[in-house]
């Protein structure tokens, strides 16, 4: 960040309280004063959640930062800036149909403007946001930089996940072609360290390449249900969704605060009456065993490290999960497929 920037973020509290304690009086003393005040004043509230931009900036000097930026891939980057998503519609009001959506911090090419709203092109979805929920310019470039992801994406299929960079150490998973993990330490002697969830593990850089990812938009197709599912099982997956981009944490449960794997399991599905143990292992032995093919949202689909269960997540439809990945990621969408699946468990008969 600029250091102008630093400097004029760090007097931010004062001039809110000077530009609300003090426009009265500014404008008996000097003519045209309170105008000054009242814009300073509505920039501080409308700024919104994580914005660098306050009333000390020139109108020149905002619309030069909010400039558009190439950076990551983009030629004109846009960074949502939500508590949960940001639903992307046909047409840019708030009656249009959501085409998808945009968890926080994912990332969207701008288009161009209309009013309030703003087009842009996230993944496979192009539509409409309103402005208010996203960074552009400089602001969404210094986001970017702080939520960037290094991913290995494997170039082969079955390529082998060891706990040790050897090809003689055991093998902790196998990743599909074109899936990824995201890479803790680039490559060294040929190895690539990765995060398996919340285990370390390693892969031939030989068969993987590294690539700076940021988050994009879901479509709502790729968030649809299969026919004939029934409403618990819709409306658990719904509930679940709901909490994605929350924390990991080790052992806990809370939805909210913090939960591992099998915690978030646990407490999503207490919500509707089945009581499961807080381990992935010991769920995995819950319900009864269906293959991948038969598996319907809400289902369970579980993971291994090579020689035992140690991760668990709901399958959501649409060949996705949501889980509770690792203290990097937290709660999160992903392919189902992204590893090797152990097993496939069905806890609701129906």
């Amino acid at each position: 960040m600029p250091s102008k920037w630093i400097s004029r973020v760090q007097l931010h509290i004062t001039v809110k309280i000077w530009a609300t304690a003090t426009v009265a009086l500014l404008a008996f003393l000097l003519p045209g004063a309170t105008a000054r005040a009242a814009t300073v004043s509505e920039s501080i509230k409308g700024a919104g959640s994580g914005t660098v931009i306050d009333g000390f900036y020139t109108s020149d000097e905002y619309k030069e930062a909010a400039k558009g930026v190439a950076a990551y891939g983009y030629e004109n980057l846009g960074i949502a800036n939500v508590d949960n998503h940001l639903n992307v519609r046909e047409e840019p009001n708030e009656d249009g149909k959501i085409l998808g959506k945009m968890t926080n911090n994912a990332a969207c090419e701008i288009l161009g403007r209309e009013g309030d709203w703003v087009h842009i092109k996230s993944g496979k979805v192009e539509g409409y946001c309103h402005s208010d929920y996203l960074l552009t310019g400089q602001i969404a470039l210094k986001r970017a930089e702080e939520v960037i992801v290094l991913e290995a994406e494997s170039t082969s299929g079955g390529l082998r996940v060891r706990e040790e960079p050897s090809t003689e150490s055991g093998i902790l998973t196998l990743m599909g072609e074109g899936e990824r993990l995201e890479v803790v330490e680039e490559e060294k002697d040929g190895w690539i360290k990765v995060m398996v969830d919340d285990q370390e593990g390693f892969i031939s850089a030989e068969f993987a390449v590294i690539k700076e990812e940021l988050d994009t938009a879901m479509t709502i197709t790729e968030l649809l249900y299969g026919q004939g599912v029934s409403d618990v099982r819709v409306d658990l997956c719904q509930y679940a969704k709901q909490f994605v981009g929350n924390p990991y944490v080790w052992g806990g449960t809370s939805l909210t605060k913090g939960a591992d794997c099998s915690g978030f399991v646990l407490s999503v599905f207490g919500k509707y009456g089945y009581s499961l143990p807080h381990s992935s292992a010991a769920q995995s032995k819950m319900g009864s065993k269906i293959t991948l093919g038969q598996a319907k949202p809400g289902d369970l689909i579980f993971y291994s490290n090579g020689s035992r269960v140690n991760h668990v997540a709901i399958y959501i439809g649409g060949g996705m999960i949501v889980h509770a990945s690792n203290p990097r990621t937290g709660i999160r969408l992903q392919n189902a497929t992204y590893r090797s699946i152990a097993t496939v468990r069905r806890i609701i008969q129906d």
